[in-house]
């Protein structure tokens, strides 16, 4: 049960972070090839006859979405705290009694 909730938790706080994932990759990917990258709008990028422009756009503005999903990651993170300290220091004050 304990594992499993574990599991869970690290999954949601890694789905927490994809946005920031997006931002990363984008910036990285429009410098490696000279591309212009901004929240203004999509722009051109031709890498090998395909244009990444609109990929790397959403992507870069997916990085808006962290604005939420982050502070919901920090939650988690507190509530796993909370969920793996709280038992045994329960524990240990019921046997001090």
């Amino acid at each position: 049960m304990r594992r499993t909730l574990v599991i869970r938790q690290v999954i949601l706080l890694l789905l927490c972070s994809l946005p920031v994932v997006g931002v990363v990759w984008s910036s990285w990917f429009a410098e490696r090839h000279g591309c212009t990258l901004n929240e203004a709008g999509v722009h051109p990028c031709v890498v090998n006859g395909h244009d990444w422009g609109p990929e790397l756009g959403a992507a870069f503005l997916s990085g808006l979405l962290g604005l939420i999903t982050l502070p919901l990651g920090a939650l988690l993170l507190v509530t796993l705290g909370l969920t793996l300290a709280l038992p045994p220091l329960i524990r240990r004050l019921r046997r001090l009694r």
